[in-house]
């Protein structure tokens, strides 16, 4: 399998210098997945039942992780991700990333409870560990945060788990292994540990194994540094498991997970004229099958697409998706807007989905022109771009996630709402992470925002919303309709209901 490491822009180590860096409201509705409605069980509003003749989507809150006990009101979860540990399986270990004063660095793995096996997607804390630690570049005099930028499985090989984590600058290789059992007995140290005579050993003894309560330990096993000038925003494991890439402003480069101290550069979109630089790179990935291929998306609402077996070198793309703007819709903030904040790749690899701000679109890889389809997620925004521009929230950004089959997206919009499309039957909902008028088993009530005239009483207007309050991060299960929503220092864990 070729990767194209033929010829590089050269091997390097730091790189070259680096530049500066709808709610429901249909009375015709088709389920989103396996034909039953999201409930949960704890911390959600009684949801109204959907009109007679349609089944339920059914999802409960199997968790509700609260930071707030050790951080900050206003800090959130970051980021987390599912992992598979074998394809028969359907258990997945959640990762958070923790945002916050004096935790920024922090690791907090969960799995699923082992004790009770019929509650899928209840997760209790793993292990929490150390992953950066603030650093101070003195030759540019620049600090270095702590906190996590992005976190990647690796897919799993043994009976360890492999994951990358990122800052602004330093990735790290981490080893997350489990110790079950001690030895004891040894010959040439005591059970405390201190070393005895040899002179004094009388006799050989064979060390035994004994049990002992489960210690998680997280070991770095690389550290790949002095890569990246600007922050890195990206980083993508390779279908090869070999290979990963690593994107920042306007460089993105090729690592091989044994070798930290060099990489190799495969695209660069710095000017000779830094006056001239009109986009940045705002998210890459690799194909999920296809080991030579990878997109990356631009703050001008641009997707390239490069495979790295015509040339090492991808700064000419072999395909470039770019949807035609509307002279007519033009304004002051429409480039701020078009820029594209996450891209990901359909598990099938046919298809890659881009969320900008106010929209999710996806893309065929066959077809450049436009996208195939686009979902609205807060078009009623758009009057208030102005506002949002001057709280800054309008550089806010969302990422997206599909399901395990491709049939259906998810997003994260304003004032805790998440919307969920179907592409199957191009319906959509919106609901709410919410802690306020919490029942048991609650189903989860579709939210709708009026945006003028009379509002009806289930509806909030869009000068109710709260900007505070965002879901910017989001993330389903490979395998089973378990979704988990982040919510400033809350992580909601919806499944589908149990019976």
């Amino acid at each position: 399998m070729d990767c194209g490491w033929g010829g590089g822009r050269g091997a390097q180590h730091g790189g070259r210098d680096t530049p500066r860096a709808r709610s429901l409201g249909e009375k015709q509705w088709a389920p989103l997945v396996s034909g039953r409605r999201w409930q949960r069980s704890a911390g959600v509003k009684a949801a109204d039942s959907l009109r007679a003749g349609h089944s339920l989507i059914s999802f409960q809150l199997s968790n509700l992780i609260t930071l707030e006990t050790f951080l900050q009101l206003e800090t959130r979860v970051a980021e987390w991700s599912y992992f598979r540990r074998n394809k028969s399986s359907c258990m997945a270990m959640l990762v958070l990333k923790l945002l916050g004063l004096g935790y920024q660095r922090r690791l907090s793995l969960q799995f699923p409870n082992k004790s009770r096996p019929h509650s899928r997607g209840e997760y209790n804390v793993y292990s929490t560990f150390q992953s950066h630690e603030p650093e101070f570049d003195y030759l540019k005099s620049l600090e270095i945060e702590e906190k996590i930028n992005k976190i990647r499985w690796l897919p799993q090989q043994n009976a360890a788990h492999f994951l990358l984590s990122t800052n602004d600058k330093t990735i790290k290789l981490w080893k997350i292994s489990e110790r079950d059992k001690k030895a004891e007995g040894y010959n040439l140290k005591d059970e405390d540990g201190r070393l005895r005579d040899p002179f004094r050993i009388t006799a050989l003894r064979v060390p035994i194994l004994k049990p002992m309560d489960l210690m998680v330990e997280a070991s770095p096993r690389r550290i790949f540094a002095n890569a990246h000038t600007y922050h890195i925003n990206s980083i993508s494991v390779n279908s090869d498991h070999e290979t990963y890439l690593s994107a920042d402003d306007l460089r993105i480069n090729l690592w091989h997970l044994e070798i930290t101290d060099r990489s190799f550069n495969i695209v660069d979109i710095k000017p000779m004229n830094m006056e001239e630089l009109t986009e940045v790179i705002t998210a890459a990935e690799f194909h999920p099958h296809q080991c030579n291929v990878l997109v990356y998306s631009s703050s001008k609402g641009t997707i390239r697409l490069c495979d790295m077996r015509s040339s090492a070198l991808c700064d000419r793309h072999s395909k470039f998706f770019e949807e035609p703007e509307d002279p007519s819709s033009r304004s002051f903030f429409s480039e701020i807007i078009s820029s594209i904040s996450d891209v990901k790749f359909s598990h099938s690899g046919r298809y890659m989905m881009t969320r900008d701000y106010l929209s999710v679109k996806v893309w065929d890889l066959n077809m450049e022109t436009r996208p195939v389809e686009t979902y609205q997620v807060h078009e009623y925004l758009r009057s208030k771009l102005c506002s949002l521009y001057e709280n800054d929230c309008i550089f806010d950004k969302f990422e997206c996630c599909w399901n395990g089959s491709d049939g259906a997206l998810m997003t994260g919009s304003y004032n805790n709402f998440f919307r969920m499309f179907d592409r199957s039957t191009r319906r959509d909902v919106t609901l709410e992470a919410s802690r306020e008028s919490s029942k048991p088993r609650a189903i989860l009530k579709p939210r709708k925002v009026c945006t003028g005239g009379k509002r009806k009483k289930d509806e909030i207007s869009v000068d109710s919303l709260d900007f505070n309050k965002k879901i910017l991060h989001t993330a389903w299960h490979p395998l089973e309709n378990i979704i988990a929503v982040a919510a400033t220092n809350n992580l909601y864990i919806f499944q589908d209901k149990v019976n």
